[in-house]
């Protein structure tokens, strides 16, 4: 067999919501097996394992990591849980495919990046927006000099009403800050924002000041119920090195009905990702173009035979541990983002700028 044939073989910690998402895919997957679930609720990682045919399951994550049948672990945790399980899974010699964020503070992101390095392990995290089809015609427009010098990004996200649990899906966990680490940020925000700083070539950052809110009604059981303290609105503005900034706003709640999709403008045109459109000019002539998305992802797919390794950001993990392509450098983005995340947390509670360095000395290790 050869090697971009070969089956990955897989074992899950984590089967909540977000463990039976990623099961869901990795079905679609050739090439992708999963041999092993692991999960404290022996119940339902029982009925799981039933329900996708998993043979082996275990209530014990370490017991998981014992088995010398597994290529790959994948880590479907709260955001808090993220960096112990990742770092002793690196640690025994499994890759590791990281739910996102990549953890619940900058600090441990920071001991996953260097354990990986240490341990020569792959890691990667979920960012699936790296892979919609409107970021990879940003990236082709980006990288033929389409944009020119890049200078500015704007990063957003809405949801009107869109909070876990307090607007009726999804459990307590999501918003309270010892299991999730942070709010809207770390929920939809990570997705965002990380596709803005791999769009721009993932520059260092600088200088970081923003603000957080949490303002909106919440229906009354739902608010005692819940042990909500966590922001439903964060708001940034970032300073990034070649004289390139970022402002970014991410609403879980808010009283509107939507924002501008996310933009990036160089010296020679600009993108906006929803709905797309690039925009230039030709001497005198001001000139707004759309894009047959659909007709560029075929053309990916049946003239250029780029296959299935861009269809997802599982797709490309497999296919990365098959050797058939290289891997995004996805740990890299989301370790900057959580840097960007936790420095919108800092400069809130300091109410002033901080420096990336600052955020780097400041921030805790919060994994148990």
């Amino acid at each position: 067999m050869a090697e971009t044939d070969k089956t990955i073989r897989i074992g899950m910690i984590g089967t909540g919501q977000i463990g039976k998402s990623h099961l869901s895919r990795y079905e679609k997957i050739p090439g992708a097996e999963i041999v092993a679930l692991a999960d404290i609720n022996e119940a339902e990682v029982k009925r799981v394992a039933e329900q996708y045919k998993v043979p082996h399951v275990y209530t014990d994550f370490r017991e998981l990591l014992k088995r010398d049948d597994i290529d790959a672990v994948d880590v479907c945790l709260h955001n808090n849980f993220h960096r112990p399980m990742t770092v002793v899974a690196l640690e025994a010699g499994k890759h590791v495919y990281c739910e996102k964020p990549m953890a619940g503070t900058y600090r441990d992101a920071q001991i996953m990046y260097e354990t990986a390095q240490k341990t020569g392990r792959k890691l990667s995290i979920q960012l699936a927006t790296l892979f919609e089809k409107e970021t990879r015609v940003a990236k082709t427009l980006i990288d033929e000099g389409r944009l020119g010098q890049l200078y500015h990004a704007r990063s957003t996200g809405f949801r009107r009403r869109g909070r876990p649990y307090v607007d009726g899906y999804g459990t307590p966990t999501f918003v309270q800050k010892r299991n999730s680490g942070g709010g809207a940020l770390y929920d939809m925000g990570v997705y965002h924002i990380a596709r803005m700083l791999y769009l721009l070539g993932n520059p260092a950052i600088e200088r970081i000041t923003g603000k957080t809110y949490q303002k909106t009604a919440i229906d009354a059981e739902r608010e005692k119920t819940s042990g909500y303290d966590v922001e439903e609105l964060g708001l940034g503005f970032v300073r990034l090195s070649n004289d390139i900034t970022l402002d970014l706003i991410e609403a879980w709640a808010i009283h509107l009905d939507r924002f501008d999709g996310s933009v990036l403008v160089g010296s020679e045109g600009g993108i906006r990702l929803d709905p797309f459109g690039f925009f230039t000019n030709i001497g005198d002539l001001e000139v707004n173009s759309t894009v047959d998305l659909d007709r560029a992802s075929y053309r990916w797919h049946n003239v250029r035979g780029v296959g299935d390794v861009y269809n997802s950001a599982q797709n490309h993990w497999i296919a990365a541990l098959q050797g058939r392509v290289e891997l995004l450098p996805t740990a890299e983005v989301a370790l900057n983002t959580a840097l960007i995340s936790e420095g919108i947390y800092l400069s809130n509670e300091l109410k002033r700028e901080v420096t990336a360095d600052e955020v780097r000395e400041l921030s805790k290790s919060i994994g148990n």
